[in-house]
């Protein structure tokens, strides 16, 4: 439990920046790492069929989901910093970050 708090504190931090980055910079030019075009590329290889406008939960949170998500994560050890740290996502990337749209990826 302490641990998830710590994810969680570290991920609202995280999400406020990210917040504040995408509002006042045009995203398409915006890079938070520099292998961001590699995550991407990648992202699309395992996750071909994911909708990312409007997240499904049961898409991120199931068994058969952690089963890919968790082999993802790790192939970015030693190449991003907190590369498996829970993130805090907006369900729908139309609107803000609330309570109801937003869940704790882990």
């Amino acid at each position: 439990p302490r641990v998830e708090l710590a994810w969680a504190v570290r991920a609202h931090q995280h999400a406020q920046v990210y917040f504040n980055l995408i509002s006042s910079v045009d995203p398409t030019f915006l890079n938070l790492t520099k292998v961001d075009d590699l995550i991407y590329a990648e992202f699309r290889k395992t996750f071909r069929d994911l909708k990312i406008d409007v997240l499904d939960p049961e898409e991120l949170k199931s068994e058969p989901a952690k089963e890919k998500w968790r082999p993802f994560c790790m192939q970015f050890e030693g190449v991003v910093e907190d590369f498996n740290y829970g993130t805090l996502l907006r369900l729908d990337c139309r609107k803000d970050y609330t309570e109801e749209n937003t869940i704790f990826g882990e």
